[in-house]
């Protein structure tokens, strides 16, 4: 689900996100900002349905209390609602967010490191 590495998670995404994920994610996105204040977050979704509305909600609560908390986000799908979804998320944060296409995830992954 999520993998860190200093200021940097990343997180691939299949089927519906649950609370449980978020059980797992939120820990980690916690302790980056109690670190390093600063998040960069790669998300890729491969088949990705969307969010189970409990874990929507997680979603939603971590992103609002901490929207200025966001440094980078690249988001790495196959669909055209996650680039639009990508676009959407651009008025609410400072973070630069880009999206790229599945078979262009290696740039996605050099983009967020820089």
């Amino acid at each position: 689900m999520g993998q860190t590495e200093g200021n940097l998670i990343a997180t691939r995404a299949t089927g519906n996100l649950t609370e449980a994920d978020y059980d797992k994610l939120l820990p980690l996105l916690n302790n980056i900002v109690e670190k390093h204040k600063k998040i960069r977050c790669y998300f890729e979704m491969e088949g990705f349905e969307g969010w189970k509305p409990k874990a929507f909600w997680e979603d939603l609560k971590f992103d609002v209390q901490h929207a200025n908390k966001f440094e980078k986000v690249a988001m790495v799908g196959d669909e055209k609602w996650e680039d639009w979804m990508t676009d959407l998320m651009k008025p609410f944060t400072s973070a630069e967010v880009k999206f790229f296409e599945i078979n262009h995830a290696s740039e996605g992954q050099k983009w967020i490191e820089k």
